[in-house]
């Protein structure tokens, strides 16, 4: 309510009919974030407009048509921009169970650089009513609207007697005969093409003017990208001021520019029974819950009510919030770091930036580290609907939890994505055995009058220990630039090859001093060195040795 009312007041939150994505089962508009483009083969049909060719894939939109455009450049179209053209057209006065006719129609032809003059032949059809980019073109150059699909997916009475009431797709191979037949239909050809889903529910997505509440995002976005430096090391963004954010890997810092400066307004409601009302007398519409989402990292710690600014219950905006001493606001943030997967890169992590900064002057994070996809062994996205998904649970129930820690970790390198594989599983869980093993083989060898205090660095034991310490620096550097594969397979080869294979075997023949404090020194060790991986076993071994006044391993000092 606070940030809506912030946003309304500044003139900056609108009531307007505008194209948005809308689901046709659903019954709700969708964000452009949360559409599905999925490749589908399809069929590519070239239509005569007067003097022209054009190219689409959904011939059912002509009856919305109102202009045609053209790119600026294009030499081949220059002397039609700005006419006016009479185009045959197929009749939709005609009903359906006579042959079709042919209409002549006025179409306006303009100039727009939406075009891509290397698509088809350069010219395309412009429904303003029924895509978004058409819309935009639609706007600017004065161009009528003509809505002939409605809500459900049907097309509506705009679309005249002889469609209306057809699905979509019934309408496509209907007016695809009707051309045929009047011979407007110059050729079709197989086509592979990316169509439109609801995230939510698979659906198609059928662009449509709707009136709905957009946030504009201009000014939002040049926060977001005044926040973002690609030059900020992790360790620099400590103390490089309060809006300053790093993204790693920084191949995504590009992708985030290119979105934010290309933003359209944000379509911030929803027609669905669940959500926060838009707080407005009388508004049925919930907000979008990305735009909610968007105000989580101050509002879960009190604010606004832990800002200066709050007196006797009510809000008094200034720029920016001044936390209160003590509050959980001012304690916690902003906050170091935030890990996400790049699916919700702009549809929530953009967002609470420019939210952070315009409700508290602070980004409310130092570091974004983008983590890879895991997808399903085959290369597909993972899908409950699609049935391709992977149950966690199931999976640590079978495996344990750190099993499948320690396989995934092995596999984030610097890809985009992780193929899944439960082998790696399986890989985890030997190694945890592995680790209890040494563990058992260790207590078993220093026995039970061993004085745990004892080995408090490698000075003077063998050379193993060492190396052991010297591997501490290796994994922090790997683990402080993201490349936990290193890392964690760094410390699988030590621990299984050089202390299991080689060490422990050389010790049985030793029962020297020396050889105890070195095998006590690994043990403590090699637990803190593989936590971070490995939480569960390494917390519930490190729980049986026998040190005095000893704390929980993960609060530990981690060096050796």
């Amino acid at each position: 309510k606070v940030a809506f009312k912030n946003y309304y007041k500044k003139g900056w939150i609108y009531r307007g009919k505008r194209v948005v994505n809308w689901c046709i089962r659903c019954s709700t508009s969708v964000s452009d974030l949360e559409v599905n483009y999925i490749p589908e083969n399809g069929k590519l049909y070239y239509i005569k407009y007067g003097p022209f060719t054009l190219a689409t894939v959904r011939p059912e939109t002509k009856l919305g048509d109102t202009g045609l455009a053209v790119h600026p450049d294009d030499r081949r179209y220059k002397k039609y921009v700005g006419q006016e053209l009479d185009i045959e057209s197929a009749d939709n006065s005609v009903p359906a169970d006579k042959p079709a006719k042919s209409k002549t129609i006025k179409i306006r032809v303009v100039a727009d650089e939406a075009v891509d003059p290397d698509f088809g032949t350069g010219i395309i059809k412009v429904t303003p009513a029924h895509d978004i980019t058409d819309f935009e073109i639609g706007q600017k150059h004065n161009l009528p609207s003509l809505k002939v699909i409605d809500e459900r997916g049907k097309m509506n009475e705009n679309a005249g007697v002889r469609y209306q009431g057809l699905k979509t797709s019934e309408a496509r191979g209907k007016i695809v005969k009707d051309l045929e037949d009047i011979g407007l239909m110059e050729k079709v050809e197989d086509y592979e093409h990316n169509v439109a889903r609801c995230d939510r529910c698979n659906s198609v997505i059928e662009p449509l003017p709707s009136l709905q509440w957009f946030l504009k995002t201009k000014e939002l976005a040049k926060m977001a990208l005044k926040a973002i430096d690609p030059e900020l090391s992790p360790a620099a963004s400590h103390g490089a001021g309060k809006n300053k954010v790093a993204i790693k890997p920084e191949r995504w810092v590009g992708p985030y520019k290119s979105w934010l400066e290309n933003i359209r307004d944000w379509n911030i409601s929803r027609q669905i029974w669940w959500g926060h009302k838009i707080p407005i007398e009388g508004e049925e519409d919930v907000l979008d819950t990305w735009f909610s989402s968007a105000l989580w990292p101050f509002a879960a710690l009190g604010w606004p009510i832990a800002c200066a600014q709050i007196k006797n219950e009510r809000l008094k905006m200034k720029d920016y919030c001044e936390p209160l001493r003590g509050s959980d606001l001012s304690e916690y943030y902003p906050t170091d770091l935030i890990t996400s997967d790049r699916g919700i890169l702009f549809l929530w992590i953009v967002r609470m930036i420019f939210s952070g900064i315009e409700f508290t002057g602070k980004a409310p994070f130092r570091e974004i580290y983008i983590h890879p996809t895991v997808l399903t062994k085959d290369g597909k996205r993972m899908s409950k609907s699609l049935g391709t998904g992977v149950n966690p649970l199931e999976l640590i129930n079978k495996y344990g939890a750190d099993a499948l820690r320690f396989g995934l970790a092995s596999q984030v390198t610097g890809l985009q994505d992780i193929k899944f594989g439960e082998d790696l599983m399986i890989m985890g869980r030997k190694f945890a055995n592995k680790v209890w093993n040494i563990s058992r083989y260790i207590l078993m060898r220093t026995g039970d009058d061993y004085d745990w205090e004892t080995p408090k660095s490698s000075k003077g034991l063998d050379e193993i220990a060492i190396n052991l310490e010297g591997l501490f620096d290796h994994v922090a550097k790997n683990i402080e630039s993201y490349n936990f594969a290193e890392a964690a397979n760094a410390i699988y080869k030590f621990l299984w090859h050089e202390v299991a294979d080689k060490y422990l075997e050389e010790s049985k023949s030793r029962n020297d001093q020396k050889t105890k404090d070195t095998l006590a020194f690994v043990l403590v060790n090699m637990l803190k060195l593989l936590h971070p991986f490995m939480p569960f076993v390494t917390e519930e071994i490190y729980g049986k040795l026998p040190i005095k006044d000893k704390k929980l391993l993960m609060v530990e000092n981690w060096s050796a």
